[in-house]
């Protein structure tokens, strides 16, 4: 029996969670407009048609863009201009983007119409509901925007929108937008003044690439505090530094919170028992988990709220004003404040992608674990699992790679008008291919501890453990011989983004966020 449809994830204009966005964006999740929203499109628009009428100047309404702001439209290039407006900027560049990436910009645009600010016509809105709930999406390059608005890479997916450029419709086949849309039983959108500026200018792209990629952020530390568990188990380690009067006197931002989430993963574990933990003191790659953990849940909080922040807010410029009735030019397009949560995220991610190569080098160690060598299983002859060592260093260096600061500096755009950017898009590209490097780091840890655990011949895992450890075992089978593991590890570095993968705690399941 096929599932059943999920019911549509209203849109308000706010409340849109990263997990809500991630499962319309990569799961296909439906989406519908809530009357409240559709309410704040029409007085919006309202306001838009006023202030044509009255004939007073409005940037970008009726008159030029960037250094052309001064210059007044016709009536007869008025009609013209939101098309004109599209197919002058859409300049994205390089293989499309993933569809995924693509579609959370659609939504992030959407949502960001419901409140009220821009002005679109509600047919503009309606259209990009009907293309997400179709699963028809743009081709759109990868290289568009500096952060101080999406202008090239959003005008790039409003072109497919109106019929131009290429579409990729619900089976993933590509072809011209305008074949797509009529296949899927759609029609181009037809704009008027205005729309094609809200479609343009914004920050749309980078809002929605930050969404996802702070979604994934999530499960993936969800993933790394059950993969710590079970090393921290299978060594034997030391538990004390998890204990809250230790961690009280010094405290810091999300330490507490990862050690609480480390001891509900241990619980029933006999290393909570006193004398029971190998070692008077670990190394830091086990002993300081709260800490680096803690530290990057911290930075996930402000990225998350940075992101969030973004998918419900209106990156217009000028800003409809809905109780004054009016329309004024504004800044809120400009991304900093998302440039620097994204960067402190992806270095946080850093550290402790450096601790957890640690940690399993001492996994691997006879001297440090009292296992055998490389966690190969004893007469094989074999190095066990020496050789991932490499990878896992490889994947380290990716990683410290892309978390790197982006450069700032001064914009030589519009003829000295448009002075200022914040590479917004390149922090959320960066933070997004890192965390695919952090995923198989994330596998190879789990693998690794698996291995360690069975080697040890524990009596029994604590449960929560025990369930991570059979389904680590359902995908990847235990090290007897030598073998290559690489699509192993991508099989389970995938199943940390899937309801159907794995229940790591503190697991949110996308399909609950919405």
């Amino acid at each position: 029996m096929d599932k059943a449809e999920p019911a549509p994830l209203l849109l308000t204009g706010e409340g849109l969670s990263v997990e809500g966005l991630a499962a319309v964006a990569r799961g296909g999740h439906p989406v519908a407009i809530a009357p409240d929203g559709e309410a704040r499109l029409k007085a919006a628009r309202q306001v838009v048609e006023r202030a044509l009428a009255a004939g007073e100047p409005v940037y970008g309404l009726n008159t030029g863009l960037g250094a052309r702001a001064g210059e007044r439209l016709t009536d007869e290039a008025l009609r013209a201009f939101s098309y004109q407006t599209i197919r002058g900027r859409a300049q994205a560049l390089g293989a499309p983007l993933p569809t995924e990436v693509v579609r959370a910009a659609m939504l992030a645009r959407l949502n960001g119409f419901l409140k009220g600010a821009s002005g679109v016509s509600p047919s503009i809105a309606h259209g990009l509901r009907d293309c997400l709930n179709a699963r028809v999406t743009p081709l759109v390059g990868e290289t568009a925007s500096i952060g101080a608005g999406d202008l090239c890479w959003m005008a790039s997916l409003a072109r497919a929108l109106i019929g131009e450029g290429e579409m990729q419709d619900a089976a993933g086949r590509c072809a011209p937008a305008g074949e797509v849309l009529r296949t899927a039983g759609l029609s181009p959108l037809v704009l008027g003044p205005k729309d094609g500026l809200a479609l343009a200018n914004n920050s749309g792209m980078t809002a929605g690439l930050a969404g996802l990629a702070v979604a994934e952020a999530t499960r993936l530390i969800g993933a790394l505090q059950a993969a710590t568990a079970l090393s921290l188990e299978a060594f034997r380690a030391n538990l004390s530094p998890l204990d809250p009067a230790i961690l009280a006197a010094r405290p810091q931002a999300g330490q507490a919170e990862a050690a609480v989430q480390l001891h509900q993963l241990l619980a029933g574990s006999t290393l909570l028992q006193p004398g029971v933990s190998r070692r008077l003191q670990d190394p830091l790659s086990l002993r300081n988990v709260a800490q680096i953990h803690g530290a990057a849940l911290t930075a996930l909080a402000w990225a998350k709220e940075a992101a969030e922040q973004e998918i419900n807010g209106s990156s217009d410029n000028p800003v409809v004003l809905l109780e004054e009735g009016q329309m004024i030019s504004g800044g809120g397009y400009h991304t900093p404040l998302l440039t620097l949560a994204l960067e402190s995220l992806s270095r946080a991610l850093l550290q402790v992608a450096v601790a957890q190569a640690a940690r399993l080098s001492k996994l691997l160690s006879q001297r440090f674990s009292d296992l055998p060598l490389f966690l190969a299983t004893p007469g094989s002859h074999s190095n066990g699992f020496a050789p991932l060592m490499k990878v896992a260093e490889a994947l380290v260096a990716e990683i410290a790679h892309l978390a790197q600061p982006v450069a700032i500096w001064p914009s030589l755009n519009a003829d000295g008008v448009e002075d200022s950017l914040t590479n917004a898009p390149l922090a959320a590209k960066n933070l997004w291919k890192l965390l695919a490097a952090a995923r198989r780091l994330v596998a190879i840890e789990l693998i690794v501890a698996c291995q360690a655990a069975e080697l040890r011949d524990l009596a029994a895992l604590p449960p929560a453990l025990e369930a991570l450890h059979g389904q680590v075992r359902a995908l990847v089978p235990p090290l007897e011989a030598d073998r290559p593991l690489g699509s192993e590890i991508e099989r389970l570095a995938e199943a940390v983004l899937t309801d159907e993968g794995f229940a790591f705690f503190p697991h949110r399941s996308a399909r609950s966020a919405v």
